[in-house]
């Protein structure tokens, strides 16, 4: 049995977990069942008006009001957030990320907490991100 081809996938697959880990640490913590979850809101404008509200009030002090990021807070608007599932973000708000400075917002409703995720990617992709 040749375990060279097993060894070199192994190999690959180890390689990229840092990677991985480097732009997204959070992401490695969510759980197959919260991955999987579906905005209830996704898409409809009163929803997303709704979180435009939320946000204003919650989340703008920290990523600017056009959720550019403000000092060392990210941008909401990179890939890693616009191409995440909303189940994703959905556990980020919920469980924060203390040691990078995000409360957590579990006191906020599950519905407003759907809200400002429906909110966040309507906005899509900074074209300054998408240059990079």
């Amino acid at each position: 049995m040749n375990l060279r081809p097993i060894l070199w996938t192994a190999i690959a697959s180890l390689a990229l977990l840092p990677a991985a880990n480097a732009q997204a640490p959070w992401l490695g913590h969510v759980s197959e069942a919260d991955r999987a979850k579906v905005n209830p809101y996704a898409n409809q404008p009163d929803a997303i008006a709704a979180g435009k509200r939320l946000f204003e009030d919650h989340c703008a002090q920290c990523h600017g009001a056009d959720a550019m990021g403000k000092k060392k807070r990210p941008s909401l608007r990179t890939a890693e957030v616009q191409q995440a599932v909303d189940g994703e973000i959905f556990w980020l708000l919920k469980n924060g990320a203390l040691r990078k400075g995000m409360p957590s917002w579990s006191s906020l409703p599950e519905p407003s907490r759907w809200q400002i995720i429906a909110y966040v990617k309507s906005l899509g992709e900074s074209a300054a991100d998408q240059r990079k």
